[in-house]
């Protein structure tokens, strides 16, 4: 822990800024970052228009002018995807014994249509303390963090003990089979490169407290995998001046209810054990205290009863399933002859696809509803990591110093990252806190998307620490 402060001591001054100073020009360092971070939310990398190659390569020059070589710089293009390319940097450490960490962040972005935005989504624009702009939190915040980080290094002078690996990936907000996940990719076909004994990953974060600064701070260990099912009924149809009773939409009905009301067991693992105990004594609320007794006793009936009536930890406690999408009939004057609905589950580790769509099945109990797997590329099942004292005793620890009081707090994430491909390299993934948000105005995936610059710049400061920690170790 002393090589924690020694390397603390050189930013904690500027770390710690009083309000005041929040208006002051950018320090020379933030300046160039700023610069990185703008052109990365400025290039558009959503799937149907945007180029992630041309993000990958525009951070692959700033990397060149700050001194790494073709020899550390992977540029790839997966066949017949000339937009989905990406960059993974190789820089090897002093010290071979030591297991590489690799930092991974995707630079696509989910769609953002300007008709629907106050801004233009593809232009960051700071306005009230706030960076507005479609990437601006998930995930170019942190891909342009780690990419400054090692261009700091690098003019620096910096010599990591343990090899560093970055690779910035696209593909991983795709939700349907054209969309190709550049990480699965990389770990397919460019494994090596990949290898690494730890990775750090987005999924951390925290929550935004109400007068600003985090409240809490997050460490994403756990997640579980999303699966999709269709329900399907087919009817010989009719006209529809005949109703009859058997009707695929009312039969396609009567089984959305149904699920509707499964509910799954709980199910609860390590990590979701130390949230519900640690964000518990937190809370000074009865869902508080019920938080803290489950923890100790998972079969308290009552605890359950009162956790699982907030939708977010309800998510945290079991597999949840829910319907997303519906088509029925093929013309308003005829009976329908197919009725489908695409029902969306978060499957908690330790639980499989094929034990939830035996339980839709039977909550539905109905033969002529049949129960398929979607054709939507599905993400391999999420492998949990251990909590590892040796990784997160120096997050909290460096975290205590940029933040003092706020607590870091092990998570299950309820949605999914790339991590679920890095487990196929049998990598254990952390979502690093240090970006923090208010999940209620963030945008993420929605409109108007923002962070903080608050939270910009001192994430980025701590995470600067954090992984330049870990690579002298």
């Amino acid at each position: 822990m002393k090589r924690i402060a020694y390397i603390l001591a050189t930013t904690a001054a500027m770390t710690a800024l009083p309000a005041a100073a929040q208006d002051a020009p950018l320090r020379p360092d933030r300046v160039a970052f700023h610069d990185l971070y703008k052109e990365l939310v400025e290039t558009n990398t959503t799937s149907s228009v945007g180029d992630c190659t041309q993000a990958a390569r525009q951070v692959a020059t700033r990397l060149r002018q700050a001194g790494f070589t073709d020899r550390e710089l992977t540029l790839y293009v997966p066949p017949n995807r000339p937009r989905d390319g990406g960059l993974i940097v190789n820089w090897t450490g002093s010290n071979a014994k030591q297991p590489a960490m690799l930092l991974l962040a995707h630079i696509d972005v989910v769609e953002a249509k300007r008709e629907d935005w106050v801004r233009e989504p593809f232009k960051l624009i700071e306005e009230g303390g706030y960076f507005y702009g479609r990437g601006t939190s998930d995930d170019k915040a942190q891909a342009a963090i780690f990419s400054d980080t090692l261009i700091r290094w690098r003019q620096s002078g910096f010599k990591p003990r343990r090899t560093v690996k970055l690779a910035l990936t696209c593909g991983e907000e795709g939700t349907n089979e054209r969309v190709l996940n550049g990480a699965g990719w990389a770990v397919d076909n460019l494994p090596e490169l990949m290898k690494a004994g730890f990775a750090f990953n987005e999924g951390g974060g925290g929550r935004e407290a109400p007068g600003g600064g985090p409240e809490t701070l997050g460490v994403q260990v756990s997640q579980k995998s999303p699966r999709n099912f269709i329900l399907e009924v087919t009817n010989p149809g009719g006209h529809s001046s005949v109703p009859k009773p058997d009707n695929a939409i009312y039969r396609l009905a009567e089984a959305l209810l149904k699920v509707r009301g499964l509910q799954f067991p709980v199910r609860l693992n390590p990590v979701s054990t130390a949230y519900l105990a640690q964000a518990g004594t937190l809370r000074k609320d009865a869902i508080g205290a019920a938080m803290v007794r489950l923890s100790q006793q998972p079969e308290d009936s009552q605890a359950t009863q009162t956790v699982s009536g907030d939708p977010g930890l309800n998510a945290i406690l079991r597999t949840t399933c829910v319907a997303t999408l519906l088509d029925a009939g093929h013309a308003a004057n005829a009976l329908p002859q197919r009725a489908t609905a695409s029902i969306n589950c978060r499957i908690v580790p330790g639980e499989t696809a094929e034990q939830t769509k035996a339980a839709i099945e039977a909550a539905i109990a109905d033969p002529e509803v049949k129960v398929l797997r979607s054709k939507i590329q599905e993400r391999p099942v999420a492998v949990t990591p251990p909590l590892d004292p040796a990784i997160l005793k120096p997050i909290a620890a460096i975290g205590a110093k940029h933040f003092p009081g706020v607590p870091v707090i092990p998570t299950q994430s309820t949605g999914a990252t790339d991590a679920t491909y890095l487990s196929k390299l049998g990598i254990p993934t952390y979502g690093i806190p240090g970006l923090w948000n208010d999940p209620a105005t963030s945008g993420t995936h929605g409109l108007n998307e923002r962070i903080s610059a608050d939270a910009l710049y001192r994430g980025r400061d701590y995470i600067h620490d954090l992984v330049t920690y870990f690579a002298s170790h």
